[in-house]
């Protein structure tokens, strides 16, 4: 069982250092096409993980409740979104394709900021990663090994474009390759940490494994309309954004079905 915890725990963060690793064989700033491609699959990937892997289990977790099995999916998924929402809010943070800083004023340098971005959104993806873990040790049948380690692929999978986006920019801006892969691989290593604390805290958050689920959910959805919709969509080559989305779109569900 701990092979098993520890492979869930590191394969979203091996992911974001993949990417980040692009900085050694991409010359250039990443094309604008790719950037859309990368941004769209990783909306796509996520909006399906929050659908099969976190809502829908959540709501069969809670069946007793009858025709009301939905309420803890919704109210966790709404405050997984005013989480979010309140984390925009109160940590300073830039994304990659803006150039005015969100949230709080602040002395941080513009790559720090890029940084912060990046982790305030690998924070429910790690939270999602570590419920469903700790769902599978405690023996709820809604919740398999192989399920946990299909959200843990899938969210691996979508960490590469993500450690991609942090590194080739600051590369681009005069960093050094290695301290651009640095940085980009340290935005992902907030996964691992969530979800070891998320397993550790599984003996008194079982009663409400529904709700968190769908947290994780709604925080994930929050990313996903809020950066990474807009970064895909927006000016040209948006049709590749939207092709995009639906291959990791249906990706992740393939996944999720297929070995949950």
């Amino acid at each position: 069982m701990t092979f098993e915890i520890l492979q869930g725990l590191f394969l979203p963060f091996i992911g974001t250092c993949l990417g980040s690793a692009c900085v050694y064989f991409m010359r250039n700033e990443m094309p604008l096409r790719v950037q859309k491609m990368l941004s769209g699959f990783a909306a796509g990937v996520m909006i399906a993980a929050s659908v099969w892997s976190l809502l829908i289990p959540a709501m069969e977790q809670s069946e007793s409740m009858g025709k009301w099995a939905f309420i803890p999916a919704a109210v966790g998924f709404l405050l997984g979104i005013l989480f979010l929402l309140a984390l925009d809010e109160f940590i300073p943070h830039l994304h990659a394709d803006s150039t005015e800083p969100e949230g709080p004023q602040s002395h941080f340098k513009k790559t720090t900021l890029l940084v912060f971005a990046i982790t305030l959104h690998n924070i429910p993806e790690g939270m999602a990663v570590g419920i469903t873990l700790a769902g599978w040790m405690s023996g709820h049948s809604s919740i398999t090994l192989a399920g946990a380690m299909a959200l843990a692929l899938g969210i691996m999978i979508q960490n590469i474009p993500e450690g991609a986006i942090v590194s080739m920019p600051l590369k681009s801006e005069g960093k050094s390759k290695s301290k651009a892969f640095v940085y980009g691989a340290l935005s992902g290593i907030v996964e691992p940490i969530a979800a070891g604390i998320t397993i550790l805290l599984a003996t008194h958050i079982m009663p409400i494994l529904p709700y968190l689920l769908s947290f994780a959910a709604g925080a994930m959805v929050y990313v996903v309309v809020e950066e990474l919709i807009p970064e895909a969509s927006q000016g040209h080559h948006s049709n590749i954004g939207t092709i995009s989305f639906a291959i990791g779109f249906v990706l992740m569900m393939v996944l999720d079905v297929a070995l949950g």
